[in-house]
């Protein structure tokens, strides 16, 4: 379900300097990602026969792509803590489509997503090129997803997914769901794995709506994208990196997810 929350603030005209910026920075921002994309795909013709479902040279390109996207756009970005060494997994906040930039900008992650997510377009073949894992929201397929994040994890990757289930305004964290914290305790893997937490803050432009980025409810995609590309004066993000938890050191998933929830939660900057 997509969270609902209060009302988005009302839309404003972007003017003629508006418009203006917006094909700038969408022309040049769209270039950037197209480009990497294509250098992904090839690079990965050569990657997957010689290495299979490890990538040491794709996830670096599209590293590059998400920082080069922040001085295109002309938003401040910062990272506080250290990330993650160890076999495990990532969970976070989750407010925007900006989050895909932000957190993939730091470190080397691979995102868990809904399925529908592979049928976008545009964004699905980003997210099939950069490694996303796909799942379907339902309780049948638990036993198949299980298989396939274990099979991930083992194989050192980074999997990061947002246990709220919806994106946010950015002003707060919603519950923790519990139910793919399960795949962590399947056959040994919480005695070799941790999982890092990780709040990603969002701070408006000078003068506007502190939820300027966030996306939420009924928010289409394209006006949401138009908006900030178009923006006058950005805002900031900081991406906080929590001291990772070691799965063997929480009984049961919910203990993990009420832990984790609460480190994002503190690390919420209002």
């Amino acid at each position: 379900m997509t969270w609902q929350g209060d009302p988005p603030p009302p839309e404003t005209p972007f003017g003629a300097l508006g418009w203006a910026r917006l094909v700038a920075r969408g022309v040049t921002l769209g270039g950037v990602i197209y480009g990497g994309l294509m250098v992904l795909l090839l690079t990965r013709l050569i990657e997957r026969p010689i290495f299979g479902l490890h990538r040491p040279w794709t996830p670096k390109i599209t590293k590059s792509v998400c920082r080069a996207a922040f001085p295109i756009l002309g938003i401040r970005y910062r990272v506080t803590g250290e990330r993650m060494q160890h076999i495990g997994a990532v969970v976070a906040n989750h407010a925007s489509w900006l989050d895909i930039f932000s957190l993939n900008a730091c470190q080397t992650v691979y995102f868990v997503s809904k399925a529908e997510v592979a049928r976008w377009p545009g964004i699905g073949w980003l997210a099939r090129a950069t490694g996303t894992l796909f799942i379907v929201r339902d309780k049948r397929e638990a036993r198949a997803h299980q298989a396939l994040l274990e099979a991930r994890i083992r194989a050192g990757h980074h999997l990061l997914f947002f246990p709220e289930g919806t994106s946010t305004d950015g002003t707060r964290v919603l519950p923790f769901k519990t139910t793919l914290f399960q795949a962590f305790y399947a056959d040994g893997l919480d005695k070799v794995m941790q999982i890092q937490p990780v709040t990603v803050n969002y701070r408006g432009p000078a003068g506007e709506d502190p939820r300027f980025y966030g996306w939420w409810g009924d928010m289409s995609f394209g006006p949401h994208l138009a908006k900030v590309l178009a923006a006058r004066r950005q805002g900031e993000i900081e991406v906080v990196f929590h001291p990772p938890r070691d799965v063997r050191d929480f009984a049961s998933r919910k203990e993990l997810a009420a832990d984790c929830e609460a480190a994002v939660r503190a690390g919420l900057r209002r």
